[in-house]
């Protein structure tokens, strides 16, 4: 079966790292709190509802509605599924907590989410600093189908990310503290499109400048003639380097900047007549504002592409995506990060129902996700493996979801994401 890469963590939230680097806070609450090892959560009783946590820096230094997507779409699942009778009759409670994108306001939501709130699971974590994880941990609540911007899903054990992890997980971090990523985006744009100069735009920040030298790395890997170009943080020159990757004739654009600056880039691209065959974007900025947030450079949009590990969330010939946009059709726009959350309550959901004859506790839940092979969310998810290798693996066969952006026609799908796969090489990284 086609597996995926251990952690798309570098590659899909490169922008969002580039700023909680320099504003995340390492606070933590006493090692007394979180004494809870899991095995005296009370057991419910029938009819109950089943409480679950969802943490979500939904207010935090690096903007509103940044970490959000996850969150609306599992909500929005839980509020299906409760219309439908919940699990064997029994509702599902969502405990929200905002931690503010801070270490401490992590730490405090892990605190009442698990010690007061007492939820049996947390589902779709998305944290910009989660340091309350090695509580959650050690508490062992299982953790179910959050987005690894950091490195904690491939650290702790009964943290399971939505991508799954080949990592040991014994609490040090990938392999001897690093993780591995592979180069199917890369190979998939080479094979498919021609494409042999590929650009790399960051900052002159330090874990902007850390990104671009992976993605350059990888680039190089497969054959690429790689560009680097740097701008100011403080006062970009996009014109400028527009203008330059109209000289060098770059095929494709990938970069190590927000989206703010993305959307800056692209239009000067527009401006200088820089035509390329696609400005590669990531999971997190893969939503319908498109046509807001690149307003002023029609044809630097319809260059974009997003490459990822989950189903379109516009590819509503799918059923399961159908039943996702119904449950969410009052939202005002629409993410793959929503669908994804929507697949971590789905996740949760399944482990739950199999447990419902001897009780729906931490424990059971957690057993449930060890035994997690090749889930998929009802085909919503490249399908997602937990193993614990003693070495990272040199290769990997790795599946990936592309899509496109169209005018007119919104994010259109390049393939199936099952039948998009490829044997590449796996390159080590920090964070």
């Amino acid at each position: 079966m086609p597996r995926r890469r251990p952690s798309r963590a570098a590659e899909a939230l490169a922008a969002v790292l580039l700023l909680a680097l320099s504003t995340a806070c390492g606070s933590r609450l006493p090692e007394s709190d979180f004494e809870n090892d899991g095995r005296t959560t009370p057991q419910a009783t029938a009819g109950a509802p089943l409480r679950v946590g969802i943490i979500t820096s939904a207010t935090s230094p690096v903007g509103g509605n940044a970490f959000t997507g996850p969150r609306d779409g599992a909500k929005a699942y839980f509020d299906r599924l409760n219309a439908r009778g919940g699990i064997d009759g029994r509702p599902v409670e969502v405990r929200l907590c905002d931690d503010g994108g801070s270490g401490v306001g992590n730490n405090e939501c892990v605190h009442q989410l698990i010690d007061e709130d007492e939820v049996v699971a947390l589902v779709a974590t998305t944290a910009l600093d989660y340091a309350g994880a090695s509580r959650v941990s050690r508490a062992r609540v299982p953790d179910i189908g959050g987005q690894p911007i950091g490195a904690a899903y491939d650290t702790w054990p009964h943290l399971y990310g939505i991508y799954g992890s080949l990592a040991p997980r014994d609490g040090t971090t990938g392999w001897d503290g690093k993780q591995y990523g592979g180069t199917e985006v890369y190979r998939y744009f080479k094979r498919e499109h021609g494409a042999r100069t590929a650009a790399v735009v960051s900052y002159n920040q330090a874990a902007s400048a850390a990104y671009a030298r992976l993605v350059e790395r990888g680039l190089k890997a497969e054959g690429y003639k790689v560009v680097t170009e740097q701008v100011d943080f403080a006062l970009p020159n996009f014109r400028a380097v527009a203008a330059d990757l109209k000289e060098q004739g770059a095929d494709l654009v990938f970069d190590a900047i927000d989206g703010h600056g993305n959307a800056q880039l692209c239009k000067a691209m527009d401006d200088v007549g820089a035509e390329v065959t696609a400005k590669v974007t990531n999971v997190q900025n893969w939503t319908s504002a498109v046509p807001d947030d690149y307003k002023d450079s029609p044809r630097c949009r319809n260059a974009l592409w997003a490459t990822g590990s989950s189903r379109s969330h516009e590819d509503t010939d799918h059923e399961a995506v159908r039943e996702f946009r119904d449950a969410t059709e009052g939202l005002k726009t629409h993410s793959q990060w929503q669908l994804e959350g929507w697949a971590a309550a789905a996740w949760f959901t399944e482990a739950a129902r199999s447990c419902a004859q001897e009780g729906v506790t931490r424990a059971c839940v957690d057993d449930f996700m060890n035994r997690s092979e090749g889930y998929t969310a009802d085909g919503l998810l490249v399908p997602v493996r937990f193993e614990r290798l003693a070495e990272p693996p040199r290769t990997r066969r790795t599946c990936l979801s592309v899509a496109r952006w169209q005018d007119g026609k919104g994010w259109v799908s390049q393939g199936d994401m099952n039948d998009t796969c490829f044997d590449v090489p796996q390159l080590p990284y920090e964070q």
